[in-house]
């Protein structure tokens, strides 16, 4: 949470944000981190979560109403698809 908190800061501030850093959020903890990751930014419902050899997480959540797919990089960033 500290560091999602960290991360939205500096892009408020237009500083460039450590996504050459990995986070030991999304990096270290396995799929429950990653979960935890995805409700402290508001999807709920998550599932089919899958790790790709690059370290990538894939699944699905719903955010809003809305089903989405979801990629979160071993840095923490995460895109809805």
């Amino acid at each position: 949470m500290k560091h999602a908190v960290t991360l939205l800061a500096m892009m408020a501030m237009g500083l460039p944000a450590a996504a050459q850093t990995p986070s030991p959020q999304t990096n270290a903890g396995g799929a429950a981190t990653v979960q935890s990751h995805m409700k402290s930014l508001g999807y709920k419902d998550i599932h089919d979560l899958r790790q790709a050899p690059d370290g990538q997480w894939t699944g699905k959540a719903t955010q809003n109403g809305v089903q989405r797919n979801l990629t979160v990089q071993p840095n923490g960033t995460t895109t809805a698809r």
